[in-house]
Parts: structure tokens; sequence; C-alpha cells
């Protein structure tokens, strides 16, 4: 069991040239060995070696950020069936912040999302089991289960003295990552709720469609709830309202991951009037493209603050078919400014009003304020 752990411990620590550092991560890692040991022998119930050991794994790498884990083989297969836009559950990204599953955001006509959870929402509670000193694996396997199977989630939200709780059904959760519609029959208001392999294809073919229409006053990009996705549709997507310029780089501690990428000429929307909406939801892929755009002064940013998950995870294979999830590097908008904790800020702050706020409905203050801004 000795020689195991310090294979695992040893391929983050084999760089560090000192002796001295050497020696106190040798002294560690024997402590941790005696620690399992101990816990092994001693501790008042029996315990699976092979779940501890993981759950070590898991927090060696939950310390670094909160976007950094382990996924064992069988999570590491169900996130690859998650990708391919069609899997059970409750329909939220989530993170980890000070300890606690923080919903990142609800995703579009998902059982979370018409059950009322919200960007920022906190998870106390998953079927009444406290979720506080779990890892952020062990809390995505409570919230997994079988499609029609409910579900109670407790949250506690900023600005909300009870918490709040959701009695939720777990669902076949379809992504439909693109929506568009002609408002007052002269604005186009284009929706991207994920950036996947074919987001930026869906919006060039909507864009090629809307602008056609005579008279067009101007386009608005709903972002809002939108938790990112892959980075080369960021870029796409920006690339769609510029003319040139920088759209983003990325800058890490491997020379490789230190990268800038521009503009090619040619704006789709010919320099017509642009508003992209966003909220405490829009994270990551929509930070970059909300950021460059306004970087740009190509388009107002409409809304809230951002998230602020400026960086860059790569997903890496392990020999024992599960993977882990690892930050690479971080995003860094034209400006040279960063994203990471601290997001974009819109041009016009226009706050959810009410309790029943939902996206693209009556209630829907941000959108409305943007037809008229457009309609002047």
């Amino acid at each position: 069991m000795k020689i195991f752990i310090i294979f695992i411990f040893s391929i983050f620590f084999i760089n560090k040239a000192s002796a001295e550092v050497d020696k106190t991560i040798y002294e560690k890692i024997d402590l941790f060995s005696e620690v399992l040991e101990k816990i092994n022998e001693e501790f008042v119930d029996e315990i699976n070696q092979s779940e501890v050991m993981d759950a070590a794994i898991d927090g060696v790498l939950q310390s670094l950020d909160p976007y950094s884990s382990y996924m064992s083989p069988k999570m590491f297969e169900e996130m690859r069936t998650e990708t391919r836009g069609e899997f059970g559950g409750l329909g939220i990204e989530v993170g980890m912040e000070a300890g606690v599953v923080k919903v990142i955001s609800p995703i579009d006509d998902t059982p979370a999302a018409k059950a009322g959870v919200k960007a920022g929402d906190y998870i106390v509670k998953i079927n009444n089991i406290q979720v506080q000193g779990k890892s952020l694996t062990e809390a995505v396997e409570l919230m997994r289960g079988p499609v029609g199977s409910d579900i109670e989630i407790t949250v506690r939200r900023k600005g909300v003295k009870k918490a709040i709780i959701f009695k939720i059904t777990r669902e076949i959760i379809e992504i439909k990552s693109v929506r568009s519609k002609y408002i007052d029959d002269n604005i186009v208001y284009l929706r991207l709720t994920s950036f996947n392999e074919n987001s930026a294809e869906q919006i060039r073919e909507k864009i090629k469609k809307y602008n056609k229409k005579k008279n067009l006053k101007g386009y608005i990009f709903d972002l809002r709830n939108n938790p990112g996705g892959l980075l080369s549709q960021a870029i796409k997507i920006s690339d769609f309202f510029l003319e040139n310029g920088e759209i983003v780089s990325t800058k890490g501690r491997i020379k490789k991951e230190n990268r800038r990428w521009f503009a090619k000429k040619g704006d789709l929307i010919k320099g017509k009037p642009l508003i992209v909406i966003t909220n405490y939801g829009s994270a990551s892929a929509s930070e970059i493209v909300a950021g460059s755009l306004k970087d740009h002064k190509r388009a107002i940013i409409l809304g809230e603050h951002t998230y602020g998950k400026g960086s860059v995870q790569s997903i890496i294979p392990l020999k024992n078919k599960g993977a882990i999830r690892l930050t690479i590097s971080k995003y860094y908008l034209p400006s040279g400014k960063s994203i990471s904790d601290i997001g974009v800020s819109p041009d016009i702050q226009v706050e959810e009003l009410s309790e029943d706020f939902m996206i693209n409905t009556e209630t829907d203050n941000q959108l409305n304020f943007a037809i008229k801004l457009l309609n002047g």
C-alpha cells in the first residue's frame, strides 16, 4: 500500500529540485501512509480503502482550485455520455466554493430551471443529507439517480433569510444550445445556452437567415445562464461580430498553453447594433464572448455581472479508465484583464426584478430593456 501511495503523490512533486523540499515531501507521504494505516486499523466502521484513496486524490485536486477534480471510471463514462447532449439529471452546472456546492447555472427548460433554481444558489442539503464537508464528486453522485425519480435539494440564496427547498423529478436532459426569434418585425433575438461542437455553425445559419430581413434594427445575443463549453466555439462566435483584433489569450505554466487568437475580417451582421445580455450564470466561454465584444466596443453588455470562471480545464484520462479534470491555463481578455474571480461587468446594469423572473417570458425585464434600447 505504501508503494502505491508514494507513486500517486510523487506525480505531483517529481519536478521539485531542492533536496530539502524532497525530504519534506517524503515525510508528508510517510505521514499520509501512517494516517491511512491508523484509519484502517482503528476507525469505528470498516472502510473501503479504494474509496478512501479516491477521496484523497480528489482532495488533492480540489485543494488546487474549485474546478479541478477526480473522476472515477464510472463518473468519467457518465461525463462522456453527458457531453453527447442527452443525459438524465436535474440540469444544473455546479462548482465548489468554500466547501459548499454552488450553482453556476441552471440549463434552460430542465427540471432545475423550471423548479426555480438560480445561478449563485448554494446547495446545502441533498435529500436531507448535509453537503458541506463532501467533495464535489460526492455531491454530484448524490444528485444522480434514475430518470423519473424524485430528489429534494435545499438551497441558500443571497438576500433570502430562509432556506429554500425544491422537490425535483429527474428527467432526460436534452440540450438545445441555440434558439432564436424575430421581435417587433425588426429585432433578431439569439439565445445560446451552451458552447458545444455545433453552436457556432448553428449561430451562423441563424444570422444568414435573419440577414435577409429588411429594416433590421439590430441583434440581441442572450448568454444568460450559459455556463460555457468549448473554447473553440467561443472564439468562432466572437469572430462573427468582429472585423479584426485579439479575441482572447490563454496563459499557463507550460509554454504551449500560452496562446492568442485573433478575429478574421468579416462582421456577419455588418456593423448593426448588438446587445449581449449576461447574468451571474454566464460563465467561462460566455465571458470570453461578452468580454471580447465589450473590449472592442462592438456590443453593449446589458444585465448583471458574470460569474468569473476564467480558467481552462483539460480532461486527462488515467490508466484506471478514470480521469482528472485539471486547470491548465487562464483566459485573458483583449484588454489584458483576467476573467478569473472577476468576471465581466455590464455596460448597463439591469437586475432580475422578481422572484418569478424567467428568461424570455413576460417577466424578463432585462430582455424588455434591451428591446426598448434598440427601438430607441
